[in-house]
């Protein structure tokens, strides 16, 4: 039997180590007990027209498995648990509230957070970052006051730990340090519990691994648990 392919980087900057979103589909893949083999892209690779046949947006993660490829993390780690059952709870009613938290975590938590990291990384230079940081930070902060709300004194969010954890998880660590997301010792608990998972890491060192600059073109990775 084939094992499923994620592509992923084989060099970032040191900031973004550890947050590149293959990150996402090695943990599912890892609390699945699925292995995977990796296609390490070089800076760059990922706008050639080879990749853009898997990823129009010349981004990774991507997955591949038999005929089916995917791309965008959010749609892999459903696929994944939805085929090896795992992080859904069985009940119907649910596991849509497992999903719902998963699009939350893409789509309402993660946008403000993806600016600042725009507006203090990678266009720090620009006149326009500056002034747009206070509006940015408030967002942020309007966005993790809800969520440690709702979250209030559960470990996770509906019941067991779910793939809604899982992304919820993997949007705030990159807060992770700041003054934003300490002032909610609510959430950096539930991302000490998310990021304590054996599965996750396994996944954090596998790709920290991968960061050679000069990796197999496959590398096997994921053994089962």
């Amino acid at each position: 039997m084939t094992r499923p392919v994620i592509t992923a980087f084989d060099w970032v900057p040191d900031f973004a180590k550890g947050q590149v979103r293959d990150l996402r589909v090695r943990w599912i893949l890892e609390e699945a007990g699925q292995p995977y083999d990796v296609l390490y892209l070089a800076q760059g690779a990922q706008t050639a027209p080879e990749h853009r046949a898997r990823q129009p947006f010349g981004q990774v993660p991507t997955y591949q498995d038999g005929p089916l490829t995917l791309f965008e993390s959010g749609a892999i780690v459903l696929h994944v648990a939805e085929r090896h059952g795992v992080l859904l709870p069985g009940d119907p009613a649910a596991r849509a509230r497992a999903t719902e938290w998963l699009f939350a975590a893409l789509n309402i938590v993660e946008p403000p957070i993806m600016d600042h990291a725009i507006a203090t990384l990678f266009e720090a230079d620009k006149p326009w970052s500056a002034p747009r940081l206070p509006a940015i930070e408030a967002r942020i902060a309007q966005r993790l006051g809800e969520v440690a709300a709702r979250l209030d004194d559960r470990p996770w969010f509906d019941g067991d730990f779910s793939i809604g954890d899982l992304m919820m998880v993997a949007v705030l660590r990159i807060m992770d340090g700041s003054a934003l997301l300490e002032r909610h010792p609510t959430l950096v608990d539930y991302v000490a519990r998310g990021t304590a998972r054996p599965a996750f890491a396994r996944a954090l060192a596998a790709q920290l691994a991968g960061f050679t600059g000069t990796p197999p073109v496959r590398a096997s990775k994921g053994e089962c648990p």
